[in-house]
């Protein structure tokens, strides 16, 4: 026992390990002021370590992780608390890197996803800030110092019971208190949505990545529902259903073509408004004339973020809420948008100017059923590429002649690309005059796509109305996402020269559905919605008879409810919702989880 306390005692005389250690608890601290403080200066990052309630969960963690070092012996014992260190920040510029563009860190379901890293390059770099080398300076520092004093590892030795004592410790200790972390996030939160930024500020990013990965180890078995789980999610449906007496929107597009546009990255911020007397979305703006105007609809999208939207728009569904759906659940099979419109002999397609595997969205869509025809990217001819891919002026271009000898009526579900971060558009298309320090900012250059697809839009509807296509046409226009306040949140109200209207916290994006034959005055609907609405609400307006979908959209019909609400992908429940409509949306995530995980409308038969 004298000879374990005296090894004990050695740690004291170990600079190395005590700085890593203390370093490490400090970057921790930073990283949660990150991600718990909406505008965080230097000193008020250190607020995060207030937050922390379980200090001993992250000191236990760290020891357990840094007790790796006592496996080796003389020099190698400080190379290894270096490597150490180093693989920790990497870690934590991953997760806050991760965490600025979708709201949760990094994951091994992101294995799945390695087909969008071509194409994510840009926009991962958009998210990473100055501040960030706080991670980094001090490996350099210390990586300095420890070619200077060396020799002070010359005689240490392996200690393998000090490491073993230390594991056992965790291993012991940290399950225990997981599991009691784990019961309070399912007694507390909404199901089985937990909130990672809660859980990394209490269980340090560490324990975040121990927990996530215990459960995704857990959830690669197939799950099989019961029979108290399908009674359960049809229990659910049911209750989600109004039953309401039909009103003047009831068919009021019946028998015309649906073109939905999936607008990247739209705002609802950016409609109506002017920026020194320029219209940011003149062709929008001119829509809402003869439109269905949805100004208070939010963005439901969870990890899938683009995807999610395809997802929601097509079937009706919350995505899964740990990973991306159409990559965990490309197979599955949905009572979709487009199969009922088949019911209807409608011709379909889905139409995208990204790679198929891109969000596995063509896989997904394809499994999901009713889809005549899927195009990718490798459909047209890309010319010219902005941000992610092809420019929405080349791609639109080809897109009309495809829809102009298509068979009608027609179903096709349009997707844009352009205006994706990290917002950047060539000169030559840069029509909004501005500031050069607005210019050279994110917001600027949100402006500048946006605009520059509202203009290639505008032409593409203009040629489907020279086409005669789209006076018997009905188009939906849509945000897939917020965007410049989705990422770039604090850097908003520090631009030079920033207007009021432009610093938005609210996530709302438009929707806008529009008479091609225009004959509908325009009207805007202010009811609290999102994305899970859209699918019912234009099954409704194309006369579609609600046997078709009443039982199995998790979505409500729009023009014909007395609800309003709309449940956020934090779990959070906007509007004005009556208890029992808090209630019925407690347990939504768990029963959307159920219906993709547990495959329950079936899988995709080859």
């Amino acid at each position: 026992m004298n000879k374990f306390l005296q090894k004990i005692k050695t740690i004291k005389l170990d600079i190395f390990f005590i700085y890593t250690f203390l370093i490490i608890f400090l970057k921790f601290t930073i990283f949660t002021g990150f991600i718990t403080l909406s505008n965080p200066s230097f000193l008020g990052l250190f607020k995060g370590f207030y937050n922390i309630q379980s200090y001993a969960i992250f000191v236990i963690f760290i020891l357990a992780y840094l007790s790796i070092a006592f496996l080796f012996k003389g020099r190698s014992r400080g190379t290894a608390l270096i490597i150490l260190n180093l693989l920790i920040s990497i870690l934590l510029l991953a997760d806050l890197w991760y965490f600025r563009g979708y709201n949760t860190f990094i994951s091994p379901n992101l294995l799945k996803e390695t087909g969008n890293l071509d194409n994510l390059q840009d926009s991962v770099f958009a998210m990473v800030h100055k501040e960030d080398i706080v991670f980094v300076v001090d490996i350099v520092i210390v990586t300095i110092a420890y070619i200077y004093f060396r020799k002070i590892y010359v005689s240490c030795k392996r200690n393998i019971k000090l490491f073993a004592v230390t594991m056992l410790v965790a291993i012991f200790y940290i399950p225990v208190s997981i599991r009691v972390f784990h019961h309070y996030i399912y007694q507390y939160w909404l199901g089985s949505k937990w909130n990672p930024i809660y859980t990394m500020s209490r269980i340090s990013p560490i324990g975040y990545h121990v927990y996530d990965t215990m459960d995704f180890l857990e959830n690669l078995q197939p799950k099989s529902l019961n029979a108290s789980d399908k009674s359960e999610i049809k229990n659910w449906y049911k209750a989600n259903e109004e039953n309401l007496k039909d009103n003047k929107y009831s068919g009021m597009f019946k028998g015309k073509n649906l073109l939905v546009i999936q607008f990247e990255s739209l705002e609802n911020f950016v409609i109506g408004q002017k920026l020194d007397g320029q219209e940011i979305t003149p062709n929008l703006n001119k829509l809402l004339k003869n439109s269905i105007y949805f100004s208070n609809y939010h963005e439901n999208v969870n990890q899938g973020t683009s995807s999610d939207a395809d997802l929601m728009t097509n079937a009706s569904i919350y995505p899964v809420t740990k990973g991306s759906t159409f990559f965990r659940f490309p197979q599955d099979k949905y009572n979709s948008l487009p199969s009922i419109m088949k019911k209807y002999n409608y011709y379909t397609m889905a139409i995208h100017p990204d790679k198929a595997m891109y969000w596995n969205w063509l896989p997904a869509l394809t499994a999901m059923g009713g889809f005549d025809q899927r195009l990718d990217s490798s459909h047209y001819n890309e010319y010219e590429k902005i941000n992610l891919g092809i420019s929405d002026g080349a791609y639109l271009k080809q897109v009309e002649p495809i829809i102009e000898k298509e068979k009608k009526p027609f179903y096709d579900f349009v997707v844009t690309l352009t205006s994706h971060t990290p917002f950047e558009l060539p000169n030559k298309y840069k029509e909004i005059k501005m500031s050069s320090s607005m210019e050279n900012s994110e917001i600027g250059g949100y402006l500048q796509c946006i605009h520059y697809t509202d203009k290639q839009l505008g032409i593409f509807l203009d040629k489907l109305q020279a086409d005669g296509i789209l006076k018997n046409t009905v188009v939906a226009i849509y945000g897939d996402h917020t965007g410049v306040h989705k990422y770039f949140p604090n850097d908003i109200p520090k631009t030079p020269g920033v207007q009021p209207w432009m610093i938005d916290d609210e996530l709302k994006i438009p929707l806008i559905i529009y008479d091609g034959d225009q004959k509908m005055a325009g009207t805007e609907n202010k009811i609290t919605s999102g994305q899970i609405d859209i699918m019912p609400t234009l099954l409704y307006l194309m006369g579609v008879d609600k046997k078709y979908y009443a039982d199995t959209v998790m979505g409500r019909n729009l023009l014909d409810t007395k609800k309003d609400y709309d449940l956020l992908t934090n779990g959070k429940v906007i509007g004005n919702p009556t208890k029992k409509d808090l209630s019925h949306l407690s347990n939504a995530f768990d029963v959307s989880d159920k219906i993709i995980e547990g495959e329950y409308y079936g899988v995709a038969t080859k």
